[in-house]
């Protein structure tokens, strides 16, 4: 019923920049947080950025005053600006939203995306 369509995710060098993007689709009434987690091999799944449809937003300590996160409530998408990028950035970035669906509009559902490989060379 709800789809998240990551793009933006690639290889750069240290102190680059990406920009990920995330469209969520379907039965949607509203969108309330979303957010961006990430997952590198060996290390459990974390939270790197997520924004209420208010607009306050949450960051790791790790990419505080780098990463920004954003959205676009019209088109139902959030990004996630990558600045100055280091190695330890690598991992596969995944998508996460809470969503009101219109034939469900008393309660919220979560959804995630595909993930998307970032890596960061030295």
């Amino acid at each position: 019923q709800v789809q998240l369509v990551e793009s933006g995710g690639g290889l750069v060098q240290t102190g680059e920049s990406l920009r990920l993007s995330c469209a969520a689709s379907g039965s949607i009434f509203s969108i309330n947080d979303m957010g961006w987690y990430r997952q590198a091999p060996g290390n459990q799944r974390e939270l790197v950025a997520s924004i209420f449809s208010g607009g306050t937003t949450n960051y790791a300590d790790s990419v505080k005053g780098r990463f920004t996160i954003a959205r676009d409530n019209a088109k139902n998408t959030v990004y996630l600006q990558m600045n100055s990028l280091k190695p330890e950035d690598t991992a596969v970035y995944y998508c996460n939203a809470k969503v009101v669906r219109l034939d469900r509009l008393w309660t919220e559902s979560e959804y995630w995306g595909q993930g998307t490989q970032v890596t960061v060379s030295s």
